[in-house]
């Protein structure tokens, strides 16, 4: 007996999978989902204590409310980085990433599974954070579609990071170097808590050829109004990131490449 599919895609197995992955992140929300969220508040905290009074504005807005988005977006790609890695990792290391692998799945089911599970975290992350902000900080959203259109790319962009890193290392070592030497300074150098206007040559010039910029560049316009980089510009180059990130990753899990345990 075939499985039941409609049209081309196995609807129930892309089901079982992206529901598997939500379960996964939920079933530990407190270090998965609240744990973010404290960081997050510490580092406004922190930077209110330190900065907030002193700081003055930054492209025309009072020091928080330009960080705020930065903090945003940074925990966004965290998280969708973190979910996807963790997932394909942890598998491997214990032996049951057949489970995945064997059933009548294509690479791109696999592969769309894993990303509902992530952009599903970062937006509940997301959502918290605004929420947060607009409380605390009294922080609207500007430009709602496009601050939704960010969070969701870069969702995909660090959840589809996070399946290559996961597929790539052989240990959570591996995993860990990546995490800390890599997707941490990435997200760190990328205007989250400055503008990239500041930067002596050729520094500005480096940050504007990191994505990450423009996703947080992107953030920050939709939430605050305000960006170093023409929107446009970053979308486009945020988008053609992704599809060559996401591609990558569908070829791989097409191909079999490093998925033994």
């Amino acid at each position: 007996m075939g499985v039941r599919r409609f049209g081309r895609v196995n609807w129930l197995g892309l089901y079982t999978l992206s529901r598997r992955e939500v379960m996964r992140f939920m079933s530990v929300w407190q270090q998965t989902i609240f744990a973010p969220l404290m960081t997050s508040a510490l580092f406004l905290i922190v930077f209110a204590l330190a900065l907030g009074r002193n700081r003055g504005e930054v492209m025309g807005l009072p020091y928080l409310a330009f960080l705020g988005p930065g903090i945003l977006m940074m925990t966004v790609i965290q998280n969708a980085f973190a979910n996807t890695s963790s997932s394909i990792i942890s598998a491997k290391m214990q032996g049951n990433i057949v489970d995945t692998l064997m059933p009548p799945l294509s690479a791109g089911e696999i592969l769309a599974g894993y990303l509902i599970g992530a952009v599903m975290r970062a937006l509940i992350v997301a959502t918290a954070i605004a929420i947060g902000m607009a409380l605390v900080i009294g922080q609207g959203i500007a430009h709602p579609v496009w601050a939704l259109v960010f969070v969701i790319l870069g969702a995909l962009l660090m959840g589809g990071l996070g399946l290559l890193g996961g597929i790539v290392a052989q240990k959570f070592d591996h995993m860990a170097a990546i995490t800390n030497f890599i997707v941490t300074p990435l997200s760190f150098l990328s205007g989250t808590f400055y503008s990239v206007q500041v930067l002596p040559q050729p520094f500005r010039v480096l940050a504007h050829w990191n994505p990450i910029f423009y996703l947080i560049d992107g953030a920050r316009y939709g939430i605050a109004g305000v960006s170093d980089a023409p929107v446009l510009r970053g979308l486009l180059i945020c988008g053609l990131t992704v599809a060559a990130v996401l591609f990558t990753a569908w070829r791989w899990l097409a191909t079999g490449y490093r998925m033994k345990p």
